[in-house]
């Protein structure tokens, strides 16, 4: 069997040990006792066992922690799927919903998930679910609360008289 070699030698096994108590991520922290094992001159399979892990990831472990110390020994986030609509289309977005919809253009006199879909498919060529819409709302910091919506046809002076004329009883 192949022995696993540290060529990184910033950090003994020692110190190696003490940034493992400090760690705030337990996973790291054993990757470090392994590496700290290994530069202590026990086995792959030893060190590997003790830190419950197999010989095959200590292997990899130890390549990352020579190539990037112990940054590398961190966990790293996937990146997740790329942003389907520009800042510039979500600003656009944004300043659309801050308006209201426009009875005439989108048929509707407040939005819905439903009809944002539909104006962001007709302006963008992007085609959203309807919950996912949803999520990209939340994302630019809009709730669900909405303001009650007033007719497009609605007199406002015939509701305040009326409005008056009730107050009076």
């Amino acid at each position: 069997m192949a022995a696993v070699a540290v060529t990184r030698r910033d950090l003994s096994a020692p110190e190696l040990r003490r940034e493992a108590a400090r760690s705030r991520d337990p996973r790291a922290a054993r990757r470090m006792l392994a590496i700290a094992l290994v530069l202590e001159g026990r086995t792959r399979t030893e060190a590997a066992e003790t830190c419950g892990m197999d010989r095959q990831t200590l292997r990899d472990w130890v390549h990352r922690y020579n190539d990037e110390g112990l940054t590398g020994l961190l966990n790293r986030s996937a990146p997740g799927p790329a942003a389907r609509l520009s800042a510039e289309q979500e600003a656009e977005l944004a300043r659309w919903i801050e308006e209201g919809p426009d009875p005439a253009r989108d048929g509707v006199v407040r939005w819905r998930c439903k009809d944002l879909q539909a104006r962001i498919e007709r302006a963008f060529g992007v085609r959203f679910h309807e919950r996912t819409v949803g999520k990209l709302l939340r994302k630019l910091r809009f709730r669900r609360l909405s303001v009650r919506p007033q007719h497009p046809e609605s007199d406002v002076a015939a509701q305040a008289a009326f409005k008056g004329a009730s107050a009076s009883w």
